[in-house]
């Protein structure tokens, strides 16, 4: 399949008249997964409800191969979608359904589990800056044991525009300011866009005032009205509802750009069950999932 990218600039920003506010600042959990990969938990099981449909959001970034090199071994998942995107490095996945590809520079690799698989996210680098995250999207009940699916979205691939203030923005999933980005799911309608704001530059995105929503900003700072989001700090964005977006600013002060992730969702207002990579919707179903993983049974 051919996907064409839409590399635009001078994209006029929606006009937001309601902004939402801040409701709270959450600063990520440092821990370890996989083998030895040192990362931020940022978004954790406390926060599912509250950000349904998003289960997990890691961040991981270093130069030190002793934080990383071990990568991410067999392990199987199942009920959710993994969204793992690069901003630096080179890791290869392969899956038990039969699928590889290579995620690198710019790059996203786009899962959907299903009803089950036993994957491998392993570092082709020995060497170098490793950084990008790893998001859980969640499945409608009625999706969770559908057929894996997977797609490697390279860098080129995904849609990108400037707006008239000069903000670069990369459209993962979803609309922004009318630029189709390179995945749209239906029940959850996902927006997963990558923000880089000079200086000084401010930027408007329409959203929904039913969606949950979060901005995590990873380079420098920015300010949602009157409050300031530090680096390598998560936003949970108040869920007010006449608003119709987000208004951001980047403080003139910033050295360099500022960088973050806005990620918004509708959420599935279903319950959550959750044993380690297993996500279902009742303790019965983990239960299985656990049962069907021991007996060899995801693929």
């Amino acid at each position: 399949m051919n996907h064409e990218p839409t590399q635009a600039s001078h994209v006029e920003t929606d006009p937001v008249a309601a902004p939402r506010g801040i409701d709270h600042i959450v600063a990520g959990v440092s821990t370890s997964d996989g083998d030895g990969v040192k990362l931020t938990r940022v978004l954790n099981q406390t926060l599912q409800q509250r950000l349904d449909p998003f289960l997990m959001l890691d961040a991981f970034g270093s130069d030190n191969p002793g934080d990383y090199i071990g990568g991410f071994p067999n392990h199987p998942h199942r009920g959710f979608e993994t969204v793992t995107y690069m901003i630096s490095g080179r890791m290869r996945h392969r899956d038990s359904a039969g699928h590889e590809g290579l995620l690198q520079n710019g790059g996203v690799q786009w899962m959907t589990a299903g009803r089950g698989l036993v994957h491998s996210e392993l570092p082709e680098q020995e060497e170098g800056l490793m950084e990008g995250f790893q998001l859980w999207l969640n499945l409608p009940a009625k999706d969770k044991m559908r057929e894996p699916w997977y797609r490697d979205i390279q860098s080129a691939e995904i849609p990108e525009y400037t707006s008239d203030g000069g903000v670069h923005v990369r459209v993962i999933a979803g609309h922004s300011n009318g630029v189709a980005g390179a995945m749209q799911r239906e029940h959850t309608q996902p927006l997963y866009i990558d923000v880089t704001m000079p200086p000084g530059s401010e930027f408007r995105q329409a959203l929904p005032p039913d969606h949950n929503a979060l901005v995590y900003v990873y380079r420098e700072s920015v300010f949602i009205g009157s409050s300031e989001i530090p680096t390598k700090r998560m936003a949970i964005l108040e869920n007010t509802p006449q608003s119709d977006g987000v208004a951001l600013r980047a403080p003139a002060t910033n050295h360099s750009p500022a960088r973050l992730l806005m990620i918004a969702g509708k959420p599935l207002h279903e319950p959550i069950a959750q044993y380690g990579p297993f996500v279902m919707n009742t303790r019965e179903q983990v239960m299985q999932a656990v049962h069907d993983f021991q007996q060899g049974r995801l693929r």
